[in-house]
């Protein structure tokens, strides 16, 4: 199960909206507890693909290696990634499932003619054959 302020699913989708018909991306900072994953915040990063980008996004590892730091600095971790599916179901591709890695969260935002919609979360499983459905558990506040 991942926990999730409302105010950050809202912002997700903001973003999800904004870079539409575009994917957008991001990395989730948060902590582990137990079973648990609670998402603190979110680090918006630029979708560096340089093309498809209506249909893949890629995260420089420069972009990745920042967030680290930062979670670090503030006591936290790198939970997973958000990025947005545009005219597509909130469900992993098979391109998502090539580049993710197990035990992270991977959420994912539908967004349908420039509106977010369904939100979800994946985890893949650890020898990489699928991913299984996270439920997501939103708060108001964490």
């Amino acid at each position: 199960m991942i926990k999730i302020p409302n105010e950050i699913v809202e912002e997700i989708k903001l973003h999800a909206e904004k870079t539409y018909p575009e994917e957008c991306c991001g990395i989730l900072i948060g902590e582990v507890r137990g079973l648990q994953k609670v998402v603190f915040e979110i680090l918006k990063v630029e979708n560096s693909r340089e093309d498809e980008r209506k249909r893949r996004y890629v995260i420089r590892p420069q972009d990745y290696i920042n967030a680290e730091k930062y979670a670090r600095e503030k006591g936290f971790d790198i939970i997973g990634f958000y990025h947005s599916h545009p005219d597509h179901p909130a469900s992993p591709s098979d391109y998502d499932k090539e580049h993710a890695f197990p035990f992270l969260s991977y959420i994912i935002v539908s967004v349908e003619k420039g509106r977010a919609g369904e939100v979800k979360s994946w985890v893949l499983r650890e020898d990489r054959s699928k991913f299984d459905f996270e439920k997501i558990e939103i708060k108001n506040k964490i």
